[in-house]
């Protein structure tokens, strides 16, 4: 039974990496995948791209794609087994609707990977979205620095200050977004309260 999963977790905790084995392993079987990411992120240059080395082709998703139609006209001229989207944070409501309709209409798996709140601590759409509808919810874990599980992410400009104020979204890598722990985000932001 076709499925619409969320892995969602902090930077550098492997969504990458975890979208592109699941992938490999279809494909290894002779199954067809697409492959998505997000067309606001221009470093993959129409790739994803692990930080361990990892890459794959993907198609591009925008706020204005309408993904249940795509997915039904690829599924229309070759099956497709698994669909697998990266940066899942950036998709509108309507699109993780119309993912959830893919799963439920076309019974073909929805494998979503991205970030669950903002620099911010707020929910992106997408990830608002997919944590109400999704089937299935995993957390991917990475670590703060003093160790403890990474909850939230802080964005830091070029001075290597931490911002408290911008656009939601900002693209960057580990020059611009640390994961932290809850308490250690609250710290980095000015509001930690002394020990």
């Amino acid at each position: 039974m076709a499925k619409l999963y969320f892995y969602y977790s902090t930077m550098n905790a492997g969504k990458s990496t975890s979208l592109l084995q699941s992938s490999h392993n279809y494909r290894e079987r002779g199954m067809r995948t697409l492959v998505y990411t997000a067309a606001v992120d221009r470093r993959g240059g129409g790739q994803v791209h692990s930080r361990i080395g990892l890459a794959s082709e993907a198609e591009k998703f925008g706020p204005d794609s309408r993904l249940y139609d795509e997915v039904a006209a690829a599924h229309g001229a070759a099956p497709v087994s698994c669909v697998l989207l990266d940066e899942a944070q950036f998709l509108k409501r309507e699109q993780v609707d119309d993912l959830a309709m893919v799963v439920d209409q076309l019974s073909i798996p929805v494998l979503c990977y991205g970030l669950r709140t903002d620099f911010r601590g707020e929910l992106f759409e997408g990830s608002a979205r997919l944590l109400a509808l999704a089937d299935e919810l995993t957390e991917l874990k990475t670590i703060c620095h003093c160790g403890r599980k990474a909850t939230m992410v802080v964005r830091v400009g070029a001075d290597g200050g931490v911002e408290r104020e911008g656009d939601q979204v900002v693209i960057g890598g580990n020059e611009r977004y640390v994961s932290l722990c809850r308490r250690h985000y609250f710290e980095a932001r000015g509001r930690g309260h002394p020990s």
